[in-house]
């Protein structure tokens, strides 16, 4: 039986392609070493449906109620296979930290307090798994009066931040998020706008293909640029942080709205836009709160897209744009070992959020937990 503080982080982000899960021990809480990864393909139907609920549809709780239970089997699997690579028992894991699928994300709106939903069965997950689980960690940030997202900026200052000069943290999922770590401590931290969310459907439903792998359709073409000046004209682009979003705003419907009058444009131009796109609102965050960063990490799916890491070199030519790869930490990785992180933090009784990032009226203490 293991002693070390060994936990596991599990991630399904917005871009729907799947759950990453990783094995992290935190003897040394700030530098966590990872033992093991692995990622499941999300099976097409529960994809297609968790990207349904995003939207109102009929009969939502019943729907939400079955996906949640059929990702939560997916994290199971993604578990007994992580124990396995690792020779490890369920006693031997601390707890999993699941994040859930977001399926709303409106803090702040309605009645003031807002909401976020994640759709999950920890429960489910603790009898599959015969561990505890760790669940629900956004709800309490947004009582506090905060956004509820992003969550991994206080991880990445533990794991990038250096004391002798400024770093940026861009992570690219399916929206896109940025972290500004001053030598000084201070964090910042918000969702810039879209990562992959958009540039994955529109090849779905252009090429069949689940991804534009490594950014070679987008290259292909020359990105409109009347369609990317109308895109940025989005009103979230011109929020000041805090603030984060989601496919609340960045989904199919908004690009189908958007391309109306712009007829025809070939699709691979679209495509192309759409990576401009994603890559200029990241480097205008970067340029506008991170003037001080010599070097901007990158991680997330979007790491992984070449042409994309390109258009940021382009946009950011005084910047070093690096993949988390080259400081010792996969992109793919990095979310899930955040939020091992978040579990870790949670069970210790510590706080895990940033008022500074959220906008909360303190730190909070994250998670719910559902014992073994």
């Amino acid at each position: 039986m293991s002693t070390a503080p060994l936990y596991i982080g599990l991630m399904s982000g917005t871009s729907l392609d799947g759950v990453d899960g990783v094995v992290a021990d935190f003897s040394i809480p700030s530098r966590p070493h990872i033992l093991a990864h692995v990622f499941a393909p999300m099976p097409a139907d529960l994809a297609g449906e968790l990207l349904a609920l995003n939207t109102p549809g009929s009969n939502e709780l019943h729907r939400a109620a079955l996906a949640a239970n059929a990702l939560v089997r997916v994290y199971a699997h993604v578990t007994q296979s992580l124990l396995s690579q690792c020779g490890l028992t369920p006693s031997d894991v601390s707890a999993i930290g699941a994040h859930g699928q977001t399926v709303r994300h409106q803090p702040l709106m309605h009645d003031g307090t807002g909401y976020t939903l994640q759709l999950n069965n920890p429960a489910l997950l603790a009898e599959l798994t015969g561990m505890a689980v760790v669940a629900d960690f956004r709800s309490r940030d947004l009582a506090a009066g905060g956004q509820g997202a992003p969550l991994v900026p206080a991880f990445h200052q533990g794991l990038f931040g250096r004391p002798d000069h400024t770093m940026a943290v861009l992570n690219i999922g399916g929206i896109s998020n940025l972290s500004v770590l001053h030598p000084d401590g201070r964090v910042q931290g918000w969702d810039c706008g879209p990562g992959n969310a958009l540039m994955d459907h529109w090849c779905r439903q252009h090429t069949g293909q689940p991804f534009d792998r490594d950014g070679a359709w987008a290259a292909s073409a020359q990105p409109s640029g009347a369609l990317l000046a109308h895109l940025r004209q989005e009103a979230y682009l011109h929020l000041t942080p805090p603030k984060s979003t989601g496919r609340d705003v960045f989904n199919p419907e908004w690009l189908k709205a958007r391309l109306q009058g712009f007829d025809p444009v070939h699709p691979a131009e679209v495509q192309a836009t759409l990576t401009a796109f994603t890559a200029q609102s990241c480097a205008n965050d970067v340029r506008q709160y991170a003037t001080l960063a010599r070097q901007l990490i990158v991680c997330g799916g979007g790491a992984l897209n070449l042409h994309l890491m390109q258009q940021l070199r382009e946009n950011l030519p005084n910047v070093d744009v690096v993949s988390s790869e080259a400081l010792g930490l996969p992109p793919l990785q990095v979310e899930a070992a955040a939020f091992a992180w978040l579990a870790f933090k949670c069970m210790q009784g510590e706080t895990g959020s940033l008022p500074s990032v959220t906008g909360a009226q303190g730190a909070r203490v994250l998670g719910a937990v559902y014992p073994r």
